[in-house]
């Protein structure tokens, strides 16, 4: 991905616009030096035909440079929101796994300074077009009144160019460094946020997270863009100074080895002065196109792709629990963990299950036994990579994996709690969430308001309840919930455990709950154990003796 292909992209229309716009911006300005020059050189005074031409000139330069400004300031901004709202998709898009392995500092890094640092760019954007059209015109202009001359000076722009560009790829691959610390940087600033209290509680745990973590990131991202920048600025003051040699050359040089008019020379002088203020202003903008250049690699690196969604209507997304289902099973499913430096990859399965409604199920087993790995595997999150997973017989694949994901009820241990009800239409949404409230004892702290919830500033357990507040509003024939009961005091451990599991199974939902309180394995129907990736047993809960 790059600049151009970003706003052809956008619209093709509006950057052919902007781009004619400001050609004939640019060939206004040259056509104003080229009458100036005229003048300046005739022996009488101006006529009423050229005063005409240059007034002319100076409107249609000043409607084309704001109109390819206008355009391409629109065109910009709307490449922005595109690539926002893209990216945005192609994350929740992509493959859990993927997005595990790709990480979230990675992740919030690109949604930030990434796209903070194109959308920088998006002002210089039209400035920067237009000025290269100018000097284009300009260089025309040139050519036009002395072939010769503009050979000679063409081969001296060259190697200018040449000395500009080398130190500009050395400063580019500085910068592409100081970017890649900046991933390291959003992985200290996220261990910061979420291990405050153990940072806060071990001295020299702070210390040295402070001095040779964070500091060390912080200071190879300074040197890098230090080093980098300082290179674009001497190749800047070295392509300022080279125009004032260019210069030289031709008032003082040149002459004395070919015969050139005096006229010329003062246009190729008053045309060069005039190309100084757009060209230092285009090698201005360099470093910061050039951290967009690295911003858009890094976007395109994540390596995420769009998916395929099912074209079903909204109406059928969500199966009717009571009706139109009658099993889910999983056959031969597996699923590996490639972990780096081990010698062994741990692997779930195969797992043979089946559930129909109306059950209450209990999955259960020591930590890392794969319980929470299942739980994405039966939800549609995780793609087996063996095996297949039916619903009522129909193979779950990438045709209808978004469907059928849209299944389920999950509450996870790492849940994440939204401030709004998002994706609930119902006309009494309100009301149907506060009687929710009353039930989980929650009416008196929490609100609701347009399916805004009043606050989420509450303990773990509550933010838990809140979490299930969701789950029942969504009501979806299949309801998992991961180590649920942990945060809960034993008051309300009791009523999830006797009467919320309970009430949704008599509603006709299928119920997974991963648990260790054994005291309350006796409500479900069945109890799944696993070990050690494997299941040990599958057996109905009046099987055991509690």
């Amino acid at each position: 991905m790059n600049l151009f292909r970003l706003l052809l992209r956008t619209s093709a229309l509006f950057l052919s616009l902007a781009v004619l716009a400001g050609i004939l911006s640019g060939g206004c300005a040259a056509g104003l030096i080229a009458l100036i020059n005229a003048t300046l050189n005739q022996n009488q005074a101006s006529t009423t035909t050229l005063v005409w031409i240059f007034a002319a000139l100076c409107l249609v330069r000043l409607i084309t440079n704001l109109a390819s400004q206008i355009l391409l300031i629109n065109l910009s901004e709307k490449a922005i929101l595109d690539l926002r709202m893209l990216l945005s998709r192609r994350i929740l898009g992509s493959p859990l796994p993927q997005l595990e392995q790709i990480g979230a500092n990675r992740l919030l890094a690109t949604l930030t300074e990434d796209i903070r640092t194109i959308s920088s760019a998006v002002i210089i954007i039209p400035f920067f077009c237009i000025n290269i059209a100018i000097v284009i015109a300009c260089l025309i202009y040139l050519g036009w009144l002395s072939t010769t001359v503009f050979l000679i000076g063409l081969c001296f722009l060259l190697v200018g160019i040449f000395s500009y560009l080398l130190p500009m790829i050395k400063a580019m691959s500085l910068l592409k460094l100081a970017r890649d610390q900046e991933d390291r940087l959003f992985n200290h600033f996220y261990a910061i946020t979420q291990g405050t209290k153990e940072l806060k509680l071990h001295r020299e745990r702070r210390l040295s997270f402070l001095r040779e973590d964070l500091r060390t990131a912080a200071l190879l991202s300074r040197r890098h863009n230090v080093v980098g920048m300082s290179i674009f600025a001497a190749a800047g003051s070295w392509g300022q100074i080279l125009f004032f040699v260019a210069i030289g050359l031709l008032l003082f040089i040149l002459p004395s080895l070919t015969k050139i008019h005096s006229t010329i020379l003062s246009a190729y002088a008053l045309t060069i002065i005039y190309m100084i203020s757009p060209l230092e202003h285009i090698m201005s903008m360099l470093p910061t196109v050039t951290r967009v250049l690295v911003a858009l690699k890094k976007v395109e690196s994540l390596g995420l792709s769009l998916p395929n969604y099912s074209n079903k209507t909204s109406s059928e997304q969500v199966l009717d629990s009571e009706k139109f289902w009658q099993y889910l099973e999983l056959v031969n499913v597996t699923h590996t963990y490639y972990q780096e430096r081990e010698e062994t990859n741990f692997i779930l399965g195969p797992i043979n299950l089946k559930f129909h409604p109306g059950e209450l199920i209990f999955i259960v087993g020591g930590n890392g036994s794969g319980k929470s790995t299942l739980t994405k595997l039966i939800s549609g999150l995780y793609v087996p990579d063996t095996g297949e997973i039916y619903l009522d017989g129909k193979l779950i694949d990438n045709h209808n994996r978004e469907w059928y994901r849209q299944q389920f009820s999950v509450v996870f241990s790492d849940f994440y709690l939204f401030e709004r009800l998002l994706g609930l239409e119902s006309s009494n949404l309100d009301a149907q969430a506060q009687n929710y409230l009353v039930q989980l004892q929650l009416d008196h702290k929490v609100k609701v308001k347009d399916g805004v919830l009043s606050t989420t500033n509450l303990s773990q357990g509550q933010r838990k309840r809140l979490a299930l507040l969701t789950t029942y509003l969504e009501n979806r024939p299949i309801y998992m919930f991961d180590e649920w009961a942990s945060d809960q005091d034993p008051a309300f451990k009791e009523i999830f455990y006797t009467q919320i599991l309970p009430e949704l199974k008599n509603r006709g939902k299928t119920v997974l709950v991963i648990s260790h309180d054994d005291r309350y394995f006796h409500i479900a129907d069945r109890i799944v154990k696993l070990e050690y990736g494997k299941v040990k047993y599958d057996q109905k809960s009046n099987f055991f003796k509690f």
